[in-house]
């Protein structure tokens, strides 16, 4: 039964003909094309501006606004959605590797070097290609947390609009451009997505949340593996002759620089008012959980 569910599973994150034959096309694919990518850009920012200023002439106080089970619900199915990508991914390489070694045997490339250096000429076609576009379309979704948080605090967070763009964005060109390095940022972000987003369903359902921004800290590390690399990509550009799509990841290079320096801001930031918590709490010593609640609290306008 463990065996029939398994090879099951293996099947249609993997073998599926969908999958093995997936190519990204400006007339087959949903979302492939620039001007649907700047128009769904724009809509999502002019949309969040309009219900941020329609929300603050409705409710001139800043009390939170309860939203139900919607927040739980959006996490969980953002922690499902990362965890099935990531296990997409993860076996979509694993086959790629296995049935492409014999050619790498002639240019004595090893799996590693292909996760961070695709040869140059790789088309959008196949298994790994088809799971960036499911993560993809899968930043869609992710950008409706910022509605929640403004619903719910009606505060319009630049961060929040800038990361959720600029994620949208990326992903585009790693399809469009066939850029290198897109399978290990998938992985990547996919897991500690999967923790990110499990963790906050974990405390939207009333359940105890860490002593330390828990959030900030998963990003800061998925940020600081992304630059180490990012390293590793200019190193075997140089190495092997080129990777496919260094002009795009230029870009996204610094589209992550911006982001990990807006996330340190946040995280001195945070710091600075859990000192403050602390001091206001009980002198620092215990009241773990009423700084814990601060900072959570803190983290969700802001982050």
């Amino acid at each position: 039964m463990t065996s029939s569910f398994s090879s099951l599973t293996y099947y249609y994150l993997s073998e599926h003909p969908s999958i093995v034959n997936f190519r990204w096309s400006h007339t087959q694919s949903w979302g492939s094309t620039w001007s649907f990518l700047f128009t769904s850009i724009s809509l999502y920012i002019l949309s969040a501006a309009v219900l941020h200023a329609v929300l603050l002439l409705l409710f001139r106080h800043r009390r939170p606004l309860p939203l139900g089970p919607l927040p739980a619900f959006h996490s969980l199915l953002m922690a499902l959605l990362s965890a099935t990508i990531f296990a997409g991914t993860f076996l979509s390489a694993a086959a790629e590797i296995r049935d492409t070694r014999w050619l790498w045997r002639r240019s004595r490339t090893t799996p590693f070097q292909w996760l961070l250096c695709f040869p140059l000429g790789t088309r959008p076609s196949g298994r790994v290609f088809f799971w960036s576009y499911a993560y993809y379309l899968s930043r869609f979704p992710h950008a409706l947390r910022s509605f929640i948080a403004i619903v719910r605090y009606r505060k319009l967070s630049f961060f929040k609009l800038f990361n959720h763009s600029i994620s949208i964005f990326m992903s585009f060109l790693w399809l469009e451009f066939s850029q290198s390095f897109q399978v290990l940022a998938i992985l990547l972000t996919t897991l500690v997505y999967s923790v990110v987003y499990g963790y906050r369903f974990w405390t939207a359902i009333g359940l105890p949340s860490a002593c330390f921004p828990f959030v900030g800290n998963c990003q800061i590390v998925l940020l600081s593996c992304n630059l180490v690399c990012h390293f590793g990509v200019l190193l075997m550009h140089f190495i092997k002759g080129g990777c496919n799509g260094i002009g795009a990841w230029l870009l996204n290079s610094v589209l992550n620089g911006a982001i990990l320096f807006l996330i340190l801001n946040f995280y001195v930031k945070m710091y600075r008012r859990k000192v403050r918590a602390r001091r206001v709490g009980d002198g620092g010593d215990g009241g773990c959980g009423l700084v814990a609640g601060k900072v959570e609290l803190v983290k969700d306008k802001d982050s």
